[in-house]
């Protein structure tokens, strides 16, 4: 598809008029040496602080790094208490504290009243 440098122009003064100068200006013209410069060292004293904050024990000359925690995803709906490996169960658990079956029959089109507390009977 060939692009008509009229209608370019067309929507480019559009935009401008909607969205002001700024809007169509080249991010490139007031970038300069000096803030790439300062960008630049921005950017390595944030690693540098991001490296430093990570846990290191030094023990007989080993540097001994603190163990992660893993994320356990929770496999037993508190709703209806049943045991799940399925990955949608995941996301609902995480999402709504259920699974997804429990999800359909109690929270689909009542999420703002689940939100607030409210659970089924059992």
């Amino acid at each position: 598809m060939k692009k008509d440098l009229n209608d370019i122009a067309k929507i480019e003064k559009a935009i401008k008029e909607k969205y002001g100068d700024d809007a169509i200006q080249n991010p490139k013209k007031h970038w300069d040496e000096e803030k790439e410069k300062k960008y630049l060292e921005d950017l390595k004293e944030f690693y540098k602080n991001e490296k430093s904050k990570k846990q290191t024990t030094e023990l007989e000359g080993f540097v001994v790094r603190e163990k992660r925690k893993q994320n356990k995803a929770e496999r037993i709906c508190p709703i209806c208490t049943s045991y799940s490996f399925s990955a949608s169960d995941d996301l609902y658990m995480n999402k709504f504290e259920c699974c997804f079956d429990c999800y359909i029959q109690h929270v689909e089109d009542r999420e703002e009243r689940w939100k607030t507390g409210w659970r089924p009977n059992n």
